[in-house]
């Protein structure tokens, strides 16, 4: 079968639709993640049903597959950072549910901007902070630390430590999902 104009816009509908849901997901875990510092189990576990639920609805057993791929992606990527206490488990699973929305090329993609947002939020929070000698040293220790704990982490350097600088990943996950959804409308 030909594939006709109807299929095109079969596409990008979907895609719209798969953006925008994305983007509220996101956006409801960034308030979360900004004002709590948490992103809680509801809302994750929803995320990754919804996406299910969305891609087996409009793909069948195909979008199934890729939901679960995109899933298992995201959780797979940021593991091992949540085993050295350099993220939360709700920030890991909200990359799950994220990849359920997405798939697994999504998902990559998706990772790799909100990883960019992340560090460019990072130095600038360093910066306002006028903790940049600071930062490079525990840096420089996470490094020589990796070497003598392994996968354990520094124990001075994770999230327990109340007196490091942290930034909410579930901000830069809402600001990705926005990038997201401003180039899926710019392709039509």
């Amino acid at each position: 079968m030909p594939i006709t104009f109807k299929h095109f816009d079969f596409a990008l509908n979907t895609a719209l639709l798969i953006w925008a849901l994305t983007v509220a997901f996101t956006l409801w875990a960034g308030w979360l993640d900004w004002r709590t510092r948490k992103i809680p189990n509801w809302l994750t576990v929803s995320g990754l049903i919804t996406g299910l639920a969305v891609n087996t609805t409009i793909w069948g057993w195909h979008g199934t597959l890729a939901s679960l791929e995109g899933a298992g992606l995201g959780l797979l990527f940021l593991f091992p950072l949540v085993l050295v206490r350099g993220m939360g488990a709700g920030d890991w699973k909200l990359m799950g549910a994220v990849g359920a929305l997405l798939g697994p090329w999504g998902v990559l993609a998706f990772l790799y901007v909100s990883a960019m947002l992340t560090g460019v939020m990072a130095a600038i929070t360093v910066i306002w902070t006028r903790r940049v000698i600071a930062t490079l040293k525990n840096i420089a220790m996470f490094i020589q630390g990796f070497f003598v704990f392994g996968w354990r982490g520094n124990p001075h350097l994770t999230l327990d430590n109340p007196g490091l600088l942290k930034v909410p990943f579930g901000v830069a996950a809402a600001l990705t999902a926005l990038i997201g959804f401003v180039m899926s409308r710019c392709v039509r």
